[in-house]
């Protein structure tokens, strides 16, 4: 089934719990997800501030950051050597700003300290001490409190679901172009822990809900034979589209931790081709999408999609 596009938390919530449990226990649940978020400051500052977090080696990185740069256009800063960890550490550094999204690449030349790697992007908040206290407040367990960093602040914070995200803030404000397409945080997580995570990142990011499909068509996850839950949201943070699977999941799904929506997917393509970028899962039609997964030099893996209209 799909929900209306301005379809209320509340009722997100009533429906994501549906069929299992008691209209009490509906209920309950909503208040308590629709009482956070009234309870919680908005701390988002905009999507182009949404960084996917790239490791890469560093004999790969700058023939990774030109391949990003030919596949999606846009700019980059200057690659710097700096420190991005409380602990001693020293990594390589340099943003990507393409139109379709921002990458912060990382190339470490030491080992990388402990839980650095896992967390799946950067999200810029308004006020850090007020973004932690959120994110507490909203489900999030903090796995490194504030440090300092170079030109700001930095947190890693989990989810339920284990899902890894930096929360991070600079001295100096930022500024980079609005995005011509938003890109999509792709989450995969198990039935098990797939309500607790939609209700507390929806709290903190005071986003909503744009499509549930409870029977998504399972190509998207490579099970083409099967259908699985697709939950898609939105905030002023990014997009975020929710995969609800059971975990048996082929290469190289689960592997993309974003996906990038372009205008042609062929002549995307046909540029990461041309980057030395390696096209792992063919394009294929769904839910009015024409998508594809690349893997980029370095071993940087994303879904790349363009809107098919109806």
């Amino acid at each position: 089934m799909r929900l209306p596009r301005a379809f209320s938390i509340v009722s997100f919530t009533i429906l994501l719990v549906a069929g299992g449990s008691s209209a009490a226990l509906c209920q309950q649940s909503a208040e308590t997800t629709a009482h956070a978020m009234s309870a919680t400051p908005d701390v988002a500052v905009g999507p182009q501030y949404d960084t996917t977090h790239v490791y890469i080696a560093p004999k790969n990185f700058d023939r990774f950051v030109s391949s990003v740069s030919a596949t999606f256009g846009g700019t980059t800063s200057k690659k710097v050597v700096t420190h991005v960890t409380p602990t001693p550490s020293s990594t390589f550094s340099q943003l990507i700003l393409t139109p379709v999204g921002t990458i912060s690449a990382f190339g470490f030349t030491t080992s990388i300290p402990y839980p650095f790697g896992a967390e799946r992007t950067g999200y810029l908040v308004t006020d850090m001490r007020t973004a932690v206290r959120a994110a507490r407040q909203t489900g999030a367990d903090i796995l490194v409190t504030p440090f300092d960093d170079p030109i700001g602040q930095d947190t890693v914070i989990q989810w339920p679901g284990g899902v890894n995200m930096q929360l991070y803030t600079h001295v100096t404000p930022p500024s980079y172009k609005s995005l011509e397409t938003v890109p999509e945080n792709r989450v995969y997580v198990s039935a098990d822990r797939a309500r607790s995570f939609v209700q507390s990142f929806l709290a903190f990011s005071h986003g909503k809900v744009l499509s549930q499909d409870d029977n998504a068509p399972g190509v998207e996850i490579g099970r083409p034979k099967d259908t699985y839950q697709r939950i898609r949201i939105d905030s002023t943070f990014a997009k975020l589209t929710v995969l609800v699977t059971d975990g048996h999941l082929p290469y190289p799904y689960g592997q993309e931790v974003t996906g990038y929506e372009v205008a042609n997917l062929t002549d995307t393509l046909t540029k990461a081709k041309g980057a030395g970028v390696t096209i792992l899962v063919a394009p294929y039609h769904a839910d009015q999408r024409e998508a594809s997964i690349v893997q980029f030099p370095g071993g940087y893996i994303a879904e790349i999609h363009s809107l098919v209209k109806k």
